[in-house]
């Protein structure tokens, strides 16, 4: 399992790099506030994870170099941490990636290599690339150290408010939820942790409840930052059994409900992702009353045209 003393190491490695972000109360509530990953460097709590593995490879690996998988915000935080640190290495997108996100990422100064027509194509690629290689590939969630990084976000939390009584994270591969969750269980073990999903695409969710990691088909959803399926093996997989205490899926007229209210009180962009915590709040809410909730808003990146679709 994951110790909160390699959380810690992992959060002061990371912290020249990473922006403490503000924790604000929210109108959504009385007592609810919300974690602004939003505004990290990237837009995005990726970020975190990605420096932290980067940091935590020997002299010998990034002469090297990495390789990664990646459509949206793992691959930019990557790219991003390759450029800080001057590491080489690429991100390997699958041909009909978002021309938007590959331009994002492109930005950031990464090599981009396009393989097969599929996310799944593209990921395996680059694993076995990696392999041949001796080149280490970077997972956006099957890596304890880039879980570590992610919990930084639960240190910094722990840090900025007292007695916490709850904390709303979104799901997916369980890298985020499950740094936060080993931190704050260790430093707060009364503080309840809920895992948010949308209905279309609530992999880990159900193979929690299933007792083991199922290959489930995922429909179309706002909150593309969680969708897809769970590696097998993954060291996430047990580590939310053990710590999340709570599950919540919502449809996507809630996820939209959720940004739109959102960005109408806070006047800030989210992502789908982060949208679907806020609309897992709103649909708990009578029974979170009157307790101090934290949603982690985990980013803010959206594309024009979808944001439009919320609006209008």
């Amino acid at each position: 399992m994951l110790s909160s003393k390699t959380i810690l190491q992992a959060e002061r490695r990371i912290r020249p790099f990473v922006r403490k972000t503000w924790l604000e109360r929210s109108p959504l509530g009385q007592h609810v506030f919300v974690k602004l990953e939003n505004l990290q460097h990237t837009g995005s709590f990726k970020v975190r994870g990605a420096m932290n593995k980067l940091l935590s490879l020997t002299d010998d690996e990034k002469a090297r170099g990495v390789i990664t998988a990646s459509t949206g915000n793992h691959g930019a935080a990557v790219a991003y941490g390759l450029k800080t640190l001057s590491i080489k290495g690429r991100i390997v997108v699958p041909e009909n990636a978002s021309t938007t996100k590959v331009d994002a990422i492109r930005r950031l100064g990464a090599e981009v290599q396009f393989e097969g027509n599929d996310g799944v194509i593209a990921e395996r690629y680059a694993r076995t690339h990696a392999a041949q290689n001796g080149l280490t590939y970077i997972s956006p969630y099957n890596d304890l150290e880039v879980v570590a990084g992610q919990g930084s976000i639960g240190v910094e939390l722990s840090r900025q408010l007292e007695n916490i009584d709850v904390v709303m994270v979104a799901l997916g591969g369980g890298g985020l939820i499950s740094g936060i969750a080993s931190y704050l269980k260790a430093v707060s073990p009364e503080t309840r942790v809920i895992a948010c999903s949308p209905e279309n695409s609530a992999v880990m969710d159900a193979s929690v409840k299933a007792g083991k990691i199922l290959d489930l088909e995922s429909k179309p959803t706002l909150s593309d930052g969680t969708a897809g399926g769970v590696e097998a093996g993954a060291v996430t997989f047990d580590l939310v059994r053990k710590l999340v205490d709570d599950y919540v899926t919502v449809s996507e007229d809630e996820i939209k409900e959720g940004m739109r209210q959102f960005m109408n009180l806070h006047h800030m962009l989210l992502e789908g992702a982060a949208g679907m915590v806020v609309a897992s709040y709103l649909k708990e809410r009578e029974k979170l009353e009157g307790k101090k909730v934290v949603l982690v808003i985990c980013g803010a990146n959206i594309g024009l045209e979808t944001l439009k679709q919320i609006l209008t």
